[in-house]
């Protein structure tokens, strides 16, 4: 039997060990997930660093807007399996199964968006996305009229490009790092969760 591989190639401090806003805020996340994202605990190596990733993190994923939770997941999800990061394909296409009750969704995305069941509307978005990622230099109004036509504002396109941009920062940490995967998450959203007994 293979040992796990530890969560990241730098320390990882102990959760009673890192400032109290940091500890309480991990403490929620584990509340509600049941378990404690590795990336939480990974990050926090550089407290003032893991402040203004979550910061930002938050301003992108928590606000409302023209794009749904599970647009903005099916960003990450695709342009993180671009740039090859392990982690955020696996713990965002996590999320993208439960926010769009599709236990599919992810893993087509994750290999090859153009093939995966989603709207020609969600195709545009990622077209995009895969333009910022990929060749951010060669965005041009081009882009811009073509989700103008999709019904996307100004704002939203802005959500596309930063998200997408953010992520690019977040999968190349995740890489740096060695970031691992919590187990939690490859099963999470894949099937139903059993009704309770009457």
């Amino acid at each position: 039997m293979t040992t796990p591989l530890p969560i990241s190639r730098f320390p990882v401090p102990a959760l009673q060990d890192l400032p109290d806003d940091i500890r309480e805020r991990i403490l929620q996340v584990q509340e509600k997930a049941g378990f404690v994202p590795n990336v939480f605990l990974a990050l926090a190596h550089r407290p003032a660093e893991w402040r203004a990733f979550i910061a930002y993190h938050d301003a992108l994923l928590l606000k409302e807007g023209g794009l749904s939770k599970g647009e903005r997941e099916m960003i990450i999800v695709a342009t993180s399996a671009a740039n090859q990061c392990l982690y955020c394909v696996i713990a965002h296409g996590a999320i993208l199964r439960i926010y769009e009750k599709k236990p599919l969704i992810a893993d087509q995305l994750a290999v090859n968006y153009r093939k995966a069941d989603i709207t020609p509307r969600q195709r545009a978005m990622l077209d995009f996305a895969m333009k910022v990622c990929n060749e951010a230099a060669t965005v041009d109004e081009h882009d811009f009229r073509a989700l103008h036509a999709h019904g996307f504002s100004d704002d939203d396109i802005w959500d596309i490009g930063a998200i997408t941009a953010f992520f690019g920062l977040s999968n190349r940490m995740a890489n740096l790092t060695g970031m691992r995967p919590n187990d939690e998450f490859y099963l999470m959203g894949r099937v139903p969760k059993a009704k309770p007994a009457a």
